[in-house]
């Protein structure tokens, strides 16, 4: 529409142009061609303004109030200069400037305008020439030209508004489908390393129809943990964390991963690192509670540790009141990863 638009207004500036060119041969007609041309002024300054270039497509109220009092003023001005009973040829040539002004005017929204200014043109005509000029002189065709162009105008505007909502149900759907295939593909990942962990143990508990000796049961319990990992720690594993994390629980340690989608954004080689920044650490840690969960959104750290000690049970046998846990680790991970802030 923006190509065409140079087009438009190149054709609707001929077409006015045409209307003054009629004015001016046929100015032995009028009894005084200074109303003539002043009306033709009058009417070059009124279509210069609609037609101009850097306009918005709705026309401002105050432009089409002028534009109406012109098309108002042009039957007046020039039927006074000429006699209504005979047939003036091209000296009416205002009726048809009107009507190009109006449509120009309904065309750019604002067609209650446009329309009292076709109504004002028939009225004078009625009054001037009589009935039968209505036809004669293009006035009727005038109106239609209005009427036209406030249809079109409205059917566009709708059309664009229909063409926004599609657009925008497009998009929609299409995020729609994209997070249904990223979740039926995380499924499928979280479901095929499940598969890859249980297993085994899976066919050893069919195979001794459940009766599990006590390390059997507890190797249960780390895969259960492993297997709650990849629900609830999603973007905070990888190789090196999840054996990390075998490795911590099966030296004892409770350890809790919780990822709450502030990592979402991180791109892969950054995630990579900070992974394995965190793998280490969890490596490098005798805490007995480990805590890993994803920081704020907005925050520059991607990962928070915490790793708890419990008490020493000879402390708290000598009467001491103090029995919470003590922190061994507190490590804040940042999305850029530099060197981590270890406590």
């Amino acid at each position: 529409m923006n190509h065409a638009r140079p087009l438009i207004l190149g054709l609707a500036a001929l077409f006015s142009g045409y209307h003054i060119l009629l004015g001016i041969y046929s100015l032995n007609l009028p009894r005084s061609a200074g109303p003539i041309v002043a009306a033709m002024l009058v009417y070059g300054i009124a279509s210069v303004a609609s037609l101009w270039p850097t306009s918005p497509t709705r026309m401002s109220l105050g432009l089409a109030f002028f534009n109406v009092a012109v098309c108002g003023a042009l039957p007046l001005v020039v039927g006074s200069q000429l006699n209504g009973s005979f047939n003036n040829g091209y000296a009416t040539w205002y009726v048809a400037a009107v009507g190009t002004l109006l449509t120009i005017t309904a065309t750019r929204k604002r067609p209650a305008l446009a329309f009292i200014g076709a109504g004002f043109l028939v009225v004078h005509t009625l009054w001037w020439a009589g009935v039968g000029a209505l036809g004669s002189m293009g006035v009727i065709g005038s109106v239609v030209w209005v009427a036209a162009a406030a249809l079109l105008s409205r059917a566009l505007a709708k059309a664009a508004r229909d063409a926004q909502q599609f657009s925008r149900a497009e998009r929609q759907a299409a995020r729609w489908q994209a997070a249904q295939e990223a979740h039926l593909y995380e499924r499928q990942v979280r479901l095929t390393h499940t598969n890859r962990l249980a297993l085994a143990m899976l066919h050893d508990i069919v195979e001794q129809g459940g009766e599990l000796d006590a390390a059997q049961r507890q190797e249960c319990r780390y895969l259960e943990g492993a297997i709650r990992d990849e629900i609830r720690g999603r973007r905070l594993l990888n190789d090196a964390v999840r054996d990390q994390v075998m490795l911590a629980r099966r030296r004892g340690a409770i350890v809790t991963l919780l990822d709450e989608g502030a990592m979402d954004d991180v791109i892969d080689e950054q995630l990579e690192r900070v992974l394995n920044t965190l793998a280490a650490a969890i490596a490098g840690t005798t805490a007995d509670k480990i805590i890993v969960r994803t920081a704020a959104d907005g925050s520059d750290t991607a990962v928070t540790v915490v790793g708890l000690r419990s008490p020493n049970p000879t402390t708290v046998s000598f009467g001491h009141d103090d029995t919470g846990d003590e922190v061994e680790l507190w490590l804040e991970i940042p999305r850029e990863l530099q060197v981590p802030q270890r406590l």
